[in-house]
């Protein structure tokens, strides 16, 4: 074997590679915070909206959950042009990581929904409370609090998935390190490195939200 290491390509593509890290960490943090709120209100409506509510959501869960991210991504990228619609890299690869993580997502707070008993819920309708205050105040707390660890587990896929958006040209760390080894031929050290930095931005966000749940669900069941 003979190949000899040149760990210097990383010193002087730093800039560019710390840049693309922080652009996976925005499209995470977009995807989210709009794929949570879609993943809820799915979850809701699948539960106990009306019936062509739970049909359609039904649908765009079984649809997404059974077919490939990257085919999604491109149907959005390439296909929505086609129809007007035309997104630049980065709007198509947060639109396409929102509707993906919200139909994972809409089965993992649906889980948590079924856990809360119905007991509870019967008992918020003897207060006079209407459905809207009853998810509010008593179904939506416990659910998340019952199916957060699914939850955080799922933010961190989100975020590890997002390399996958480099296959449209989304400005992210797996986009900007196939930029980098085009330029440099140094393949073996930029990927090698970008592992790592994959590896400490997971850690880091698992000790993120093991902080939030520390703060927000251990705290509130020493409480109660």
């Amino acid at each position: 074997m003979d190949y000899r290491f040149d760990w210097s390509v990383l010193l002087n593509h730093s800039d560019a590679l710390l840049k693309g890290a922080l652009l996976t960490l925005q499209l995470t943090s977009t995807t989210i915070v709009f794929g949570f709120f879609l993943a809820v209100v799915c979850a809701a409506l699948r539960g106990s909206g009306p019936a062509w509510a739970r049909t359609i959501v039904g649908i765009y869960v079984e649809v997404v959950r059974n077919t490939p991210f990257l085919i999604q991504l491109l149907i959005i990228f390439i296909g929505l042009p086609s129809a007007g619609i035309r997104l630049n890299a980065n709007a198509a690869a947060t639109l396409a990581m929102t509707l993906n993580f919200g139909a994972y997502g809409c089965e993992i707070v649906r889980s948590g929904i079924d856990a809360v008993p119905y007991g509870q819920i019967e008992a918020g309708r003897a207060l006079g409370l209407g459905r809207l205050n009853i998810f509010r105040h008593i179904v939506f707390p416990q659910a998340i609090r019952a199916c957060y660890p699914a939850l955080a587990s799922q933010f961190t896929i989100v975020m590890l998935g997002s390399s996958v958006a480099s296959a449209i040209g989304a400005d992210e760390l797996s986009a900007t390190a196939n930029i980098v080894q085009s330029q440099t031929f140094r393949s073996f050290e930029i990927y090698l490195a970008v592992t790592g930095m994959y590896l400490v931005l997971a850690l880091m966000m698992r000790l993120i939200l093991r902080v939030i749940h520390k703060m927000f669900f251990e705290r509130s069941n020493a409480i109660a």
